[in-house]
């Protein structure tokens, strides 16, 4: 078994925005696809998770750090490594590497296994994994924990989860929630800042149906931080909770 996965892509168009940069939504795809090849390398993938045990992967927690944006047309390589599990919780390492090898985005998620039909949590011990350990240190020296906003909340808009939002598990897609996130700013917002960094936390699942309700709080604007959470509408709970880290375009 690898302890270290690692993969090539060039940037698509339709992966990017209108500066030509990769997209937000579409690296967390790329490391959500990821996580995905190597699990099944390491015998933990859906295909014997849910066949084997009734349970499938979630994404409960992650941050993205990003140094440079990648171009349309540009060859980068992923890699990423798991930690030796806890109890409950899974965590996940990725570094993104451009042509000359340089890191150009790191990434820590936190995974769970939840039962596919009753929607539970369910400990690691139940798939008896037994991974290859990399050596290495954390991409990112961070703690992923509970976010929570400091100061009063903003409806910025609302919307429904769709067809086209949801993946296998039947609920919105993790990378969706970053699409959403990012749709809370304008334009001109986002022609004159970019995002440093983000942590998120998936905290009640979305299905086709719901709508969510998008907050934001500026608290700490003057900081380069922004908080935006989301809450479903139809149940009243929080969907996920989040906080970014922009800086000026004009450092790019």
């Amino acid at each position: 078994m690898e302890a270290i996965y690692k993969k090539k892509y060039t940037i698509q168009g339709i992966e990017v925005d209108f500066r030509q940069q990769l997209k937000l939504s579409s690296l967390f795809i790329y490391l959500q696809d990821m996580a995905t090849e190597h699990a099944i390398k390491l015998g933990v993938g859906r295909n014997v998770t849910q066949d084997k045990y009734g349970v499938v992967w979630v994404l409960i927690r992650s941050r993205v750090d990003v140094i440079r944006y990648p171009k349309i047309g540009e060859n980068i390589t992923i890699e990423t490594w798991p930690n030796q599990p806890g109890k409950l919780e899974f965590e996940r390492n990725f570094f993104v590497y451009d042509n000359e090898n340089n890191i150009i985005a790191k990434s820590i998620s936190s995974w769970v296994l939840i039962d596919f039909n009753t929607r539970k949590l369910k400990r690691s011990s139940l798939i008896e994994p037994n991974f290859p350990s990399s050596g290495r240190d954390n991409a990112i020296d961070c703690q992923l924990g509970k976010l929570k906003s400091k100061g009063s909340l903003n409806i910025e808009y609302r919307k429904t989860v769709g067809y086209s939002d949801i993946d296998v598990n039947e609920h919105l897609n993790n990378a969706k929630y970053i699409d959403y996130i990012m749709d809370c700013f304008s334009m001109e917002k986002h022609k004159k800042y970019f995002v440093k960094s983000i942590e998120i936390d998936y905290i009640h699942e979305a299905l086709p149906g719901d709508t969510i309700i998008l907050k934001s709080d500026l608290t700490d604007v003057d900081q380069d931080i922004i908080y935006i959470e989301g809450v479903n509408d139809n149940t009243n709970k929080t969907s996920f909770k989040s906080q970014i880290l922009i800086a000026r375009s004009d450092v790019l």
